[in-house]
């Protein structure tokens, strides 16, 4: 109990001025109507919180991201009551709020079908109607194991002092919305009323903990906004990424498979998605010999040694393939990366002051193995080509070259259409390698390199790799969805694990730092998101096919081939439809396929030797003269241009 003669806390307000708080007052008696929860001296509270000293508060609307976490976070709770309503034997384990949406995993004596979440969407909405009180409650132990008597999950997280669900080791939190109550550290929007438009989204299955050694639970994903206009402007979103899904779009353009023969995750190529893959090979390894890369070439495997050396064993064996035996007393593992055999590159002769920096590039197969449960398409894969650098470089030269690969990674990007970076800096996570010092002085120079760039940035604690610090570069694609592509990161420890030295200006021995980047991460990673990013109709650079002539009949087919010649000898990728369909059956195939240009060869053409030019738009235009067409598809071609070429008659 407050004293009456101790003063009122004195809370600061966004804009400046100070609000004294009457003794029991909450935090939100102050805050504006359309705030959910608020944030109190930088931490997220309930709008019924009591504050007890003097503080700072900003209110959180639904529209920022933490208001749609909290909106999110408090429908999860609301999906998990109504299924508990309608199923009153259900078990519910855990339902965190995700990237646009929500979920909630249970124990049900019987599966849920789609057909049931109407019926769990309209109690959702009569509980929201209801206007229930999210109500914060802090029991014991004792209090909370009896409160959920009935609920093992619920159980087994309070026993187990899970602090993340609410759980503590005196205290437990939890939440109650009616006479349904959840374990959670909160906050929670006021009431279920202050909850906006949502929709229940698929069912799936999941291992309790994520241990495939424990129950299957049904998952039910949902989604919430804060209007309905919000809700429909998503669900577009998500029909256009299903139109545009890379594993449709990759089987009916004839790029890639997935044969059962070669396990999950192991994609082959076929000859349109190699022609593809060439084009973007062929890219990435010019500009990079442009801007003073070396190439080389490693194996796909090496001895055990190496990757205790450089700390993969101790550090992420739990991603890699099992140890081969070749009989004779020597362990193999197949590489999970790249960069131990770059310092044996750096490490097979003395290298000077005046070698660096030193910059090895690479297109290098690595193989992860990624549990069966994560793998997505061309998404995530355990076979993977990585366009992997290294540079190695004296301490003076690293905030330089860090700058050079940022520069190298926008000009990279820009080419596909991809702008506006957001950037994210992370630190040192709990598995790591390298003392505390070298960790300071990577984070320092990554530090020193984003300010320098000017470019914006955020800090992601303890998301680094095992090695070291990273930036990394997320793009939007072409429907607003964000992509991690670029990481760059600095590394004191491998150099320091496989005594790597320079000889320096003063005749001394001194250790170099290694930068790894890889700018389009995975090949096959980058190729998913292309393919979506364009939904298959890609620039015409990259078009396996560029150009389909459509012969009108038989005896127009000789002067195609001919035609295809010529645009063949031009450099450009022609193929001509010889089969016995008709015209308009021809020209909708070619369409399928995102073919950029499709000519019709009939008399006319035959007679004049121009062509008649439809693109992707469907726009066809008569009477373009062969040389002009071909200008313009060498030039679209040889610019990498995003835009079609117009012509005209």
């Amino acid at each position: 109990m407050r004293l009456s003669w101790l003063p009122m806390p004195q809370i600061e307000l966004p804009d400046g001025h100070r609000v004294a708080l009457p003794e029991g007052e909450p935090i939100g008696s102050i805050l504006p109507p359309e705030a959910i929860v608020a944030r109190f001296d930088g931490e997220l509270v309930d709008l019924s919180f009591v504050p007890s000293s003097d503080g700072t508060v900003e209110p959180v609307v639904p529209d920022q991201p933490d208001g749609l976490h909290v909106l999110r976070h408090s429908m999860a709770h609301v999906m998990a009551q109504a299924v508990c309503d309608l199923i009153p034997d259900a078990k519910y384990a855990i339902g965190p709020p995700i990237e646009d949406g929500f979920y909630y995993d249970f124990e049900l004596p019987q599966p849920l079908t789609p057909d049931d979440l109407p019926r769990i969407e309209a109690r959702m909405a009569e509980i929201r109607a209801a206007d229930q009180p999210f109500v914060r409650e802090e029991l014991s132990r004792q209090q909370a194991l009896e409160r959920f008597a009935d609920q093992s999950f619920k159980r087994e997280i309070i026993e187990g002092l899970d602090e993340a669900e609410g759980a503590g080791a005196d205290t437990v939190v939890v939440y109650r919305s009616g006479e349904w109550s959840d374990l959670c550290r909160g906050p929670h929007v006021p009431s279920t009323s202050r909850l906006g438009a949502f929709k229940l989204l698929k069912l799936a299955g999941a291992y309790w903990r994520g241990d495939e050694s424990r129950p299957m639970l049904q998952r039910v994903y949902g989604t919430a906004w804060p209007t309905e206009h919000d809700l429909k402007a998503y669900l577009h979103r998500v029909e256009e990424a299903e139109r545009r899904d890379h594993r449709k779009l990759g089987r009916q353009l004839d790029l890639f498979s997935f044969p059962e023969e070669l396990g999950p995750g192991l994609v082959v190529w076929h000859q349109r998605g190699g022609i593809f893959r060439k084009q973007l090979e062929d890219y990435v390894r010019d500009l990079h010999l442009e801007r003073g890369y070396d190439l080389v070439v490693t194996p796909h495997l090496a001895r055990r040694v190496l990757w205790d050396t450089s700390g993969h064993t101790a550090k992420f064996i739990e991603n890699m393939y099992p140890v081969m035996d070749d009989g004779q007393g020597n362990q193999y593992f197949v590489k999970p990366m790249n960069c131990p055999f770059h310092v044996l590159i750096y490490k097979s002769q003395v290298r000077s002051y005046r070698d660096l920096p030193m910059r090895l590039s690479e297109l290098g197969t690595v193989y992860r193995y990624e549990r069966a449960g994560v793998i997505h398409g061309l998404l995530r894969v355990r076979g993977m080509t990585q366009d992997d650098s290294h540079i190695i470089c004296r301490e003076d030269q690293l905030i330089d070259e860090i700058l050079s690969v940022f520069d190298l990674t926008l000009d990279i990007h820009r080419t596909f259409g991809f702008e506006d970076p957001v950037v994210t800096l992370s630190t040192k996570p709990g598995q790591a390698i390298g003392e505390e010092s070298m960790w300071a002085r990577a984070i320092e120079a990554l530090t020193k390199a984003l300010n320098n760039s000017g470019l914006e940035y955020t800090v992601a604690e303890e998301e680094g790799a095992f090695y070291g610090p990273k930036v990394d570069f997320h793009f939007r694609d072409a429907i607003g969805r964000l992509w991690q592509l670029t990481t760059v990161q600095v590394d004191f420890a491998l150099p320091e694990r496989f005594d790597m030295e320079f000889v320096g200006e003063d005749n001394e021995r001194h250790r170099p730092v290694m930068i790894h980047r890889a700018i389009l991460g995975s090949l096959e990673r980058f190729s998913g998101v292309l393919i979506e990013h364009y939904a298959g109709a890609f620039p015409l650079w990259l078009a396996p096919e560029q150009v389909r002539l459509v012969p009108v009949a038989d005896r127009h087919l000789e002067h195609a081939r001919e035609l295809a010649e010529k645009l063949r000898a031009a450099g450009l990728r022609p193929f001509v439809d010889a089969s016995g369909e008709t015209v308009g059956k021809k020209v909708r195939a070619a369409q399928l396929m995102r073919v950029p240009y499709t000519l019709v060869i009939g008399d006319r053409e035959a007679e004049t030797g121009n062509v008649t030019v439809r693109d992707r738009s469907g726009t066809e235009v008569k009477d373009v003269s062969l040389d002009v067409f071909v200008r313009g598809l060498v030039d679209e071609a040889g610019s990498r241009s995003l835009e079609q070429s117009r012509f005209e008659g």
